[in-house]
């Protein structure tokens, strides 16, 4: 069975790799044998996560590689620099912060069509484009691939603005959780079942994986509580509670699984 988990020989392309779970998506891929290729925007972070990576592992499993996933010809270049993907995980997005100072903005009645698109073109279109150049790779090496998008349990389910309600505000300057996001993530899951079929005779499998809250230290103890008291095993996920996820879903452990949207968020979207 062991085996089936084994990533040995496999290159897994994963966008927004600087970036938190970027990076335990590499560790997951390292540990079982794969070569991760940390890209990003941010090259530098990208690197020191890799060089970081490296010395962990003690082998050179993490590669830094520059890419504007909103522009086609830098994932073209990027994509070039590697014989073989066999493994692409649409990792990248803009995770819009619901804190002090952007509460009027990120209401739905006042974003306005430029932070709509400059929004889009990285959690959406970026993983569209991604797509379109790597299963490209991928059928033209006859290659067994593997597309994994990151999603979000706010692709099944809405936000609830309740978390993060002030009450020393007005209605009008209440913080919210941005449509941008909710959209964005449920096309994520759109595009994964509309690939799923396109790319089944192709031997590209096509799933998404949609987390929910990562507890990080600079979350605010009250938000923790009021979301922990909305998830029935009463906690937020631990920075490491998908590394498991992303093993199967890469590897031929899920050799029969595609088109399928994997929900991890401790049962939050059960209730």
């Amino acid at each position: 069975m062991t085996s089936l988990f084994n990533l040995e020989g496999k290159t897994v392309f994963i966008t927004g790799g600087a970036g938190l779970l970027g990076e335990k998506h590499a560790e997951a891929i390292i540990e079982h044998g794969g070569q991760a290729i940390l890209a990003d925007i941010d090259y530098q972070t990208a690197k020191e996560k890799a060089d970081k990576l490296n010395k962990m592992y003690e082998r050179e499993g993490a590669i830094p590689c520059y890419v504007d996933i909103t522009k086609k010809e830098s994932i073209e270049h990027a994509v070039n620099l590697f014989d073989t993907i066999e493994v692409l995980i649409n990792n990248a997005t803009i995770d819009p912060k619901v804190e002090k100072g952007l509460q009027t903005i990120n209401r739905f009645e006042n974003i306005d069509i430029h932070m709509w698109r400059s929004f889009m073109s990285v959690s959406l279109e970026g993983a569209f484009l991604c797509t379109q150049v790597i299963s490209e790779k991928m059928i033209r090496n006859n290659t067994r691939g593997v597309i994994l998008n990151i999603a979000s349990d706010l692709g099944v389910i809405a936000p609830d603005q309740r978390l993060y309600r002030d009450e020393s505000l007005p209605e009008s300057e209440q913080p919210v959780k941005p449509v941008t996001y909710s959209v964005a993530k449920w096309g994520l899951i759109g595009l994964t079942k509309y690939l799923s079929t396109y790319f089944a005779e192709k031997n590209i499998r096509v799933n998404s994986l949609s987390p929910g809250g990562v507890y990080n230290d600079q979350l605010s103890e009250d938000f923790v509580e009021r979301l922990s008291g909305l998830i029935p095993m009463h906690r937020m996920a631990d920075i490491n509670d998908y590394k498991g996820a992303i093993v199967f879903m890469c590897s031929d452990a899920s050799a029969y699984m595609t088109g399928h949207n994997l929900i991890i968020d401790g049962g939050r979207s059960v209730w």
